[in-house]
């Protein structure tokens, strides 16, 4: 029974391993889509593939998560998609950036939903979200003259995001530690692919803006991902 219980955990190992080196080559050819000509077509499918992918390979592994957080993580991680396939076309109109910015607003809600499920109220530590909000503040001084008819969206989107961020920071030691750390990796990372985001669009342009902000995003998703199904049920 006990060696039988290995063999399982070795194939559940050997599966994310694979998965892992198939996300990494879907985000590598993402990365490069935009600067190689070869692959600049594969851009329509690989931005989508890079959350189809873990969609797909969180519903097939998160059997051991309770109901709710098992949908609330479905539902960020639709969202997501949803945004990601908005902000392609965001050179079409700016309406298709703010409903990307909607979708990715909704995410993290719920998001935020699950990391507050597994809070720790016993135990609450105020460094990580004094600079996490001492770094929101400085982000939104050097934006908020170049943001124009964008300002409250803005506004409403870096409170959410902040919000997330502190909400992974809440849940050290009501979770393993790997669990713990994975998501808030994730969640600083989200916070960094969106600040370079918002630089980009709204102040200065950033080089090599598109592998940047795709590497940290794709990265942050992952780590959430794999932070939600480390942590036990």
């Amino acid at each position: 029974m006990v060696n039988l219980k290995k063999r399982n955990t070795l194939k559940l190992n050997k599966f994310e391993k694979l998965f892992t080196a198939l996300f990494f080559v879907i985000v590598i050819i993402e990365l490069f889509s935009k600067s190689l000509s070869a692959l600049s077509s594969l851009h329509y499918i690989t931005k989508p593939l890079i959350l189809v992918s873990l969609i797909l390979f969180f519903y097939l592994k998160s059997n051991h998560l309770s109901i709710k957080t098992k949908r609330l993580t479905l539902i960020a991680l639709v969202f997501s998609l949803l945004g990601d396939v908005l902000l392609i076309f965001d050179y079409v109109s700016p309406n298709y950036f703010l409903a990307g910015l909607v979708s990715f607003l909704l995410a993290h809600i719920f998001y935020i939903l699950v990391f507050l499920d597994k809070r720790n109220n016993k135990k609450t530590s105020i460094i990580i979200p004094t600079l996490l909000i001492i770094y929101t503040l400085g982000l939104f001084y050097i934006l908020k003259s170049s943001l124009g008819t964008m300002l409250v969206p803005v506004i409403i989107y870096i409170l959410v995001i902040l919000t997330m961020a502190i909400s992974a920071s809440l849940r050290k030691g009501s979770v393993s530690t790997f669990s713990y750390n994975l998501i808030l990796l994730g969640a600083l990372l989200f916070v960094i692919s969106d600040s370079f985001l918002a630089i980009n669009k709204f102040y200065i342009k950033v080089p090599s803006e598109h592998i940047i902000i795709m590497s940290t995003y794709a990265f942050a998703q992952y780590c959430i991902v794999m932070g939600i199904l480390k942590q036990k049920k």
